[in-house]
């Protein structure tokens, strides 16, 4: 056998071994990713306590732990549904973005007020600030440890 065809013979087996190891890596890191996206999320980001309430419903005091996309509404297709006559089907959104939270109103018809003060388009809220749907008012906390 000739010396460049052994050569030859050698750098094909190296680089078959080379993208076998690469395809490897490839669906280890996939799984990987699949399996932590599975799993129920341990880390809450935030939470919404009701402060009041005049109809009662959600009780004052009560506690809803926050997604990274939460929506506030009447419709039962929101994350956190509010039975308040003056609360519309898709009322607002609180997003976290970054390491920071932002409250948007969807369009209501009566609004959303944050500190007293009407939200207009995306407003971002910090930690203990108040946020009224309606006649619900809302304070965000952090998530308990």
């Amino acid at each position: 056998m000739d010396a460049a065809l052994v050569a030859i013979w050698v750098l094909r087996l190296l680089f078959l071994a080379m993208l076998y190891a690469f395809l490897y890596f490839v669906v280890r890191a996939l799984v990987r990713d699949l399996r932590s996206a599975a799993r129920e999320p341990t880390v809450e980001l935030g939470r919404l306590v009701v402060v009041a309430c005049p109809s009662g419903e959600p009780p004052p005091g009560s506690t809803f732990a926050l997604d990274a996309i939460t929506s506030l509404g009447r419709d039962v297709n929101n994350s956190i549904v509010l039975e308040d006559e003056f609360v519309s089907a898709n009322h607002a959104a609180l997003t976290y973005r970054g390491r920071a939270w932002y409250v948007e109103d969807l369009g209501s018809t009566n609004g959303t007020f944050v500190n007293g003060g009407q939200v207009d388009g995306l407003s971002p809220i910090a930690f203990g600030d108040e946020i009224q749907i309606g006649q619900i008012r809302l304070r965000l906390e952090r998530a308990r440890p």
